[in-house]
C-alpha cells in the first residue's frame, strides 16, 4: 500500500493518466454522481459510433462549458447495467466568454448539476446528474472508492412479467429456492480467489477479492408497490416471485457479479449445491461457472469513499496573477 493508500497496481495505472487538476492551475476537480438506465447505453466507456454514458455525459459537459471535457468514472458498467447511482470526477476550467483566456471563479456544484441536466434531456438521455461536490486536485473516482455495491433482480415462474418489468430483471421460468441461495452465498463471502468468476477480458492484477456481502432475499416487484397501495388489490403476483442479490465489495473483478448470480440461480433452480459452489470456487477456472447472467437484471447501487478525501473548505481552484 502506498502513502496515499491506493494499491501498488493502482498507484502505477494512476500514474498514467493525466492529473489536470494538479498539473494547470485554473482547473477544478468536482465528484459528480449519476443516474441511467442503461437498456439503450452499449456501456459506460466512451466509444465511436456508438452511444455510450460516458460519451452522453462528455457531450452535454462540452456543450456547457464550450470546450472539450473529459470524465474519469469510478465503475465502468457494462450494456444494459443500470445505476442508481455511479459517480465519475471531471477537471473543468471556467473562462470569460467576453476576455478570451481569462479565468475566472469556478461554477459552484449546483449550477453544474442544472446546467448539465438541461443539455441532457435536450438529447433526451436515459442519464441525468444528481449532485456535484468540489473535491481536492488529487482525488480519484476510481481508485478513492471504497465500496462499490451491486443489486441483481431475478424474476422467478412461468407466468408472464409485467411489462414494466422489461430490461430491469432476469426472468427465469422455474421457481428458485432461496434457502439453498442463501446458503451459496455464505460459501463465497469473504476474501477468495475468484478465477472461477472472472471473465475473459478481465485486466485485474490479482483475481483475489474480498465479498463484504453477498446475500438475497425475497422483494416486492416493484410494479407492484403502486397497487399495493389499493386495500382491494394484492401486493404481489403469487406466481412471479421477485428476489435481489447484493454485493458488496471495494471492487470486483470483470463480470464477476453476473458470474455469482448465475451460479446462485443454478442452486436455486437445484442444479448446484452449496457444496458444488464451494468446489467451483476452489477449482479456479472459468469454465467451472454456470452460465452468466444478463446485463438487464444488474444494477449498480452506490459507490462510497472516505469524506476525508473529498472535504475541502472551498474551491481548490488557483488563479495565477
Amino acid at each position: 500500500m502506498t502513502k496515499r493508500g491506493f494499491s501498488e497496481e493502482e498507484e502505477e495505472e494512476r500514474l498514467k493518466l493525466p492529473k489536470l487538476a494538479m498539473d494547470v492551475p485554473g482547473i477544478q476537480r468536482y465528484l459528480v454522481g449519476i443516474e441511467y438506465i442503461g437498456t439503450r447505453f452499449s456501456g459506460w466507456q466512451r466509444q465511436e459510433g456508438v452511444r455510450t454514458v460516458q460519451g452522453t455525459l462528455e457531450d452535454a459537459f462540452s456543450s456547457f462549458m464550450g470546450q472539450s471535457v473529459s470524465t474519469t468514472g469510478s465503475s465502468r458498467t457494462d450494456a444494459g447495467v443500470h445505476a442508481l447511482r455511479n459517480v465519475f470526477h471531471v477537471d473543468l476550467a471556467r473562462t470569460s466568454k467576453r476576455k478570451p483566456g481569462e479565468l475566472l471563479a469556478p461554477h459552484p456544484p449546483d449550477v453544474i448539476v442544472r446546467a448539465v441536466n438541461h443539455f441532457l434531456q435536450r438529447e433526451s438521455a436515459d442519464v441525468q446528474v444528481v449532485d456535484a461536490r468540489f473535491v481536492p486536485p488529487d482525488f480519484h473516482a476510481r481508485f478513492r472508492a471504497k465500496e462499490r455495491t451491486y443489486y441483481y433482480r431475478i424474476l422467478a415462474g412461468s407466468c408472464r412479467a409485467s411489462l414494466f418489468e422489461r430490461d430491469r430483471a432476469w426472468h427465469v421460468e422455474e421457481p428458485l429456492n432461496l434457502i439453498a441461495m442463501q446458503s451459496a452465498c455464505q460459501v463465497l463471502l469473504g476474501t477468495h480467489d475468484f478465477s472461477s468468476f472472472r471473465a475473459s477480458g478481465c485486466q485485474a492484477a490479482s483475481p483475489v477479492k474480498t465479498l463484504e456481502e453477498l446475500s438475497i432475499r425475497e422483494t416486492v416487484s416493484w410494479p407492484h408497490l403502486l397497487t399495493g397501495c389499493s386495500s382491494n388489490a394484492q401486493s404481489s403476483n403469487p406466481d412471479l416471485k421477485s428476489y435481489v442479490v447484493t454485493a458488496r465489495a471495494q471492487s470486483f473483478l470483470y463480470h464477476q457479479v453476473r458470474l455469482m448470480v448465475g451460479t446462485l440461480k443454478g442452486v436455486g433452480a437445484g442444479k448446484r449445491t452449496a457444496e458444488d459452489v464451494r468446489k467451483i470456487l476452489e477449482g479456479r477456472s472459468i469454465s467451472l461457472a454456470l452460465p452468466m447472467a444478463p446485463a438487464s437484471g444488474l444494477f449498480l447501487a452506490d459507490v462510497k469513499y472516505d469524506m476525508e478525501d473529498t472535504a475541502v473548505s472551498g474551491p481548490v481552484f488557483l488563479f495565477i496573477m
